[in-house]
């Protein structure tokens, strides 16, 4: 089928292009970018006037449960709601029962992805067997079958020697080694940030020292083994200096944000004991807040990603030390990103794709994708002034544990495009 969108605001920094543009797709490509085009016969119009059209968003880091905890979400209802929320590909991490270890794993996701028919499904390996940190996990068998990376996030990998050996393993095969920087002698029992937090509401303290370290020896690591380096869910203001510093000394090392390490801090924790303000890493200060907003601003961040967390009522709705961490993040985090950062002038929209769209893809190794003809048409029509409140019946996720539920948030996607087939229009989820 072939679609027009008419008038949009095109915003592409790959090929320079911030301006109305009208955009034909037709089949899995865009067939013309131009000033002005004649609809096809029989070719679907949609009137993008007041809307930006950019390369598809990419979300390089949410956990789907499935297979092992489809009670929580499952491919389907994980890609419903990652179209929902703008993206076109999502990267999948491997803490599932079993854990995605091997190829097999890997091709169940690709397969389950393809089935729903939504957007891409990019399975990221373990990088250990189990995510035990004590074996190499099949990495070469993983690659073969379609891995986009590897990581044993939920963990930190404990052992340095461990680590060392991942990461010269993974670097044959072009690929980036995800870590999650948590030395778990220090986190030990902890629950949220230690300092004023952890003493005002009497609950045991998780140290920033125990990111920050573990990040610390992680960088080393890459002067070692010469190993692309993600740090995943970077929380504090000292863990983004040493990644710049790595930055300054030439060294494949980058990392990610999260929407909430952004936008809330410890501060926001009250004797409410709100559950979904549980986090890992938890909610830093706001000084560390700031910090990440700069360095999204400055170039020094890589990635938005939501670390989409899903987790069924029981599991949330319960004291805060027995609760899970983390919350569902796919459906606000562009709303959020719009409202606090591109409608107040502090972002363009250019920066906007570049670290949600653009560096996500270099990072996996996927091909580019850009408002160009030939281009894949993987595309994410966004209406900047449409707003939307944060309801359980708006999420499309299966759990429903937001930070922002009640909210109102402004700046959503409206259609996505995935290989040409509209799997979201005009605000509903389209299967196709």
């Amino acid at each position: 089928m072939a679609f027009l969108l008419k008038g949009a605001h095109v915003v592409d920094p790959q090929v320079g292009l911030d301006g109305f543009r009208d955009v034909l797709i037709d089949g899995e490509k865009i067939a013309a970018v131009s000033e002005a085009l004649e609809a096809p016969e029989g070719a679907v119009v949609i009137d993008a006037h007041d809307k930006y059209l950019v390369p598809g968003l990419v979300d390089m880091h949410v956990h789907f449960r499935d297979p092992g905890f489809e009670y929580k979400e499952t491919i389907e209802t994980g890609s419903a709601a990652a179209v929902h929320g703008g993206f076109t590909d999502v990267a999948t991490m491997p803490n599932t029962d079993p854990v995605t270890d091997t190829g097999a794993e890997v091709r169940y996701q690709i397969e389950r992805g393809n089935a729903a028919g939504l957007c891409h499904v990019r399975p990221i390996g373990a990088m250990t067997r189990g995510e035990k940190g004590e074996s190499l996990a099949e990495i070469g068998d993983m690659v073969s079958a379609g891995a986009a990376a590897f990581s044993d996030d939920g963990h930190g990998v404990q052992s340095a020697g461990m680590m060392r050996t991942c990461m010269e393993y993974i670097a044959q095969f072009d690929r980036v080694a995800l870590a999650h920087c948590e030395i778990e002698s220090l986190s030990g029992h902890g629950v949220i940030n230690e300092g004023r937090a952890s003493t005002r509401l009497g609950m045991f303290g998780w140290p920033a020292l125990a990111e920050e370290l573990e990040i610390y020896r992680d960088i080393e690591l890459v002067r070692l083994t010469k190993c692309p380096l993600h740090i995943c869910h970077i929380s504090t203001r000292k863990g983004l200096d040493l990644v710049r510093a790595a930055k300054a000394d030439g060294l494949p090392v980058t990392c990610e944000v999260t929407p909430h390490h952004l936008f809330l801090c410890e501060d926001d924790i009250t004797d409410a004991y709100d559950t979904n303000l549980k986090m890992n890493p938890p909610l830093r200060r706001a000084d560390d807040a700031a910090a990440l907003r700069e360095g999204v601003l400055d170039g020094s961040v890589d990635c938005i990603v939501t670390d989409h967390a899903p987790h069924a009522q029981h599991e949330k709705d319960c004291e805060w030390e027995i609760s899970f961490f983390g919350i569902v993040g796919l459906e606000t985090s562009l709303p959020l990103m719009v409202q606090n950062l591109v409608s107040t002038g502090k972002m363009s929209w250019a920066r906007l794709v570049e670290v949600m769209a653009v560096n996500p893809r270099r990072l996996l190794r996927l091909d580019p994708v850009s408002v160009t003809e030939g281009s894949v048409a993987d595309l994410t029509l966004i209406d900047p002034k449409a707003s939307v409140e944060i309801t359980p019946e708006y999420l499309q996720s299966r759990s429903k544990n937001s930070a922002w539920l009640g909210r109102t948030l402004m700046g959503v996607a409206t259609d996505v495009f995935v290989a040409g087939k509209r799997t979201l229009a005009d605000g509903v989820v389209s299967p196709q």
